[in-house]
């Protein structure tokens, strides 16, 4: 494996802003901005919109449609 062709792979904290939840991991995403994490160290943050603490499908808080009449309405309007 070539070392210069390959982005640097370092820990980085994701903090969703909707949810105010942050966590550590690594990865090759680089941010200008940094923030002293639990463990002391400073670490670079990248902001996100969303993540699973804040997205409806994993929170619960999603929104059945109503897939029945939709398919109801669909058959009257093309039914031959």
């Amino acid at each position: 494996m070539q070392h210069t062709i390959h982005p640097a792979y370092a820990p980085v904290v994701f903090r969703d802003k909707a949810a105010g939840y942050a966590f550590l991991t690594r990865s090759t995403a680089v941010s200008d901005q940094s923030v002293q994490w639990t463990d002391g160290a400073t670490y670079p943050v990248v902001d996100v919109e969303i993540s699973a603490a804040s997205h409806p499908f994993y929170t619960g808080r999603s929104r059945v449609l109503d897939t029945a009449g939709r398919v109801e309405r669909f058959n009257r309007r093309y039914q031959r």
